[in-house]
C-alpha cells in the first residue's frame, strides 16, 4: 500500500439544523448579512454565515478548545 502524506479525509456529509432565534438577534444577522454584503461585495444569506460565525466563535472561545483538547 502506498504511504501517503494526505490522511483519509474526514466526514463532510452536512448535518441540517434547524434553530428559531428571538426577533432581536434575526435582526442582528440580517444587519451582519448586509454589512458583509456591503463589505465583501456579495450577498450571503443568513444560513450560510452561521455555520462560519459559529465555526469563528468556537474557535476563538480558549476554554472550550482547551477542555476539548484535554478529553
Amino acid at each position: 500500500m502506498t504511504n501517503l502524506k494526505l490522511p483519509p479525509l474526514p466526514d463532510r456529509t452536512p448535518i441540517k439544523l434547524s434553530i428559531s432565534v428571538l426577533p432581536d438577534l434575526h435582526q442582528a444577522l440580517t444587519e451582519y448579512a448586509s454589512l458583509y454584503a456591503s463589505t465583501y461585495g456579495r450577498d450571503e444569506p443568513i444560513g450560510e454565515l452561521i455555520p462560519a460565525m459559529l465555526t469563528a466563535f468556537l474557535d476563538s472561545d480558549r476554554a472550550f478548545t482547551r477542555g476539548r483538547t484535554s478529553n
